[in-house]
């Protein structure tokens, strides 16, 4: 083997020296990240409970984002484009339904160990989350109320209200391919929680009675998938707050497991659900 082929194939040095901070920090942010973890208890389990929270609130972050990438995607008729985005989410959901296995086996003491340093604290006040739920057509002006003393995440989740959820753009999409959406769907107050229609199980009816391939049918599965997972996701949710704390009201007022088990019961694009039974 030749001098120069040899010099080829040894692997080269990284370069190490930088003048401030280093590329990846720079992009990643990683010291912002590992230094936001403030704990308020001398409970180790504390910290896997905060930074596991904390991943969440990440996951919710990129989740919202493809959604509103289908969104536009969908008012532009450009379905492919909103199919890879409903696709990514749903790895994405995957991941963040992973994030309850390092909560799903605390027992009562273990989260009562720290539960007091929560105080009002609680899930359902993450303004993420809530713009999750928004994009799937769980409207609800009252839960504003609990970001009005943050003037930059009230004005988005005020907006994120009267715009059209993910569900609606799909709809739309709908009626401008030839089905038969009623007008009254088409037209309701978005910043309302969305209401089954007979009219539209008939329309994805007729769609999962036709040609499989069919784009809108694709749309169908996708959105399906990304239902099943929020369903799963609202499951663990309920059964790891059952583990940790049975049938206990929840912290910041909630109702726990009662408000959650409701939650668990509803599907999510509910059409897509019940049109399975008359195809």
């Amino acid at each position: 083997m030749s001098h120069e082929a040899h010099e080829i194939e040894e692997p080269s040095t990284p370069h190490l020296d930088f003048e401030g901070t280093t590329p990846y920090e720079d992009y990643v942010k990683a010291d912002v990240l590992t230094h936001l973890q403030s704990t308020l208890s001398d409970d180790p389990g504390e910290m896997v409970f905060l930074v596991t929270t904390q991943v969440m609130e990440l996951w919710f972050t990129v989740i919202v984002h493809e959604w509103e990438t289908a969104a536009r995607a969908l008012r532009s008729d450009d379905v492919p484009v909103a199919i890879d985005a409903l696709k990514r989410s749903v790895r994405e959901l995957e991941a963040l339904n992973a994030s309850w296995k390092p909560l799903g086996q605390l027992t009562p003491a273990q989260f009562n160990s720290y539960r007091a340093a929560l105080g009002e604290g609680s899930g359902f006040q993450s303004a993420m989350y809530r713009r999750m739920e928004f994009l799937l057509g769980e409207k609800s002006a009252s839960m504003l109320v609990p970001h009005r003393g943050a003037p930059r995440v009230h004005a988005e989740l005020e907006k994120a209200l009267h715009e059209p959820s993910l569900y609606d753009e799909v709809l739309r999409l709908m009626a401008r391919r030839g089905h038969a959406i009623p007008q009254t769907v088409l037209s309701r107050d978005v910043a309302q929680r969305y209401v089954p229609s007979a009219e539209v199980e008939a329309a994805w009816t007729a769609v999962y009675s036709g040609d499989a391939g069919d784009e809108v049918a694709r749309l169908g599965e996708a959105l399906t998938d990304v239902a099943e997972l929020v369903w799963r996701w609202r499951n663990d949710h309920l059964v790891a707050t059952r583990r940790a704390m049975g049938a206990k009201a929840g912290t910041g007022g909630s109702a726990g497991v009662a408000w959650l088990e409701k939650r668990a019961q509803k599907n999510v694009f509910p059409e897509l659900w019940t049109a399975r039974s008359h195809v």
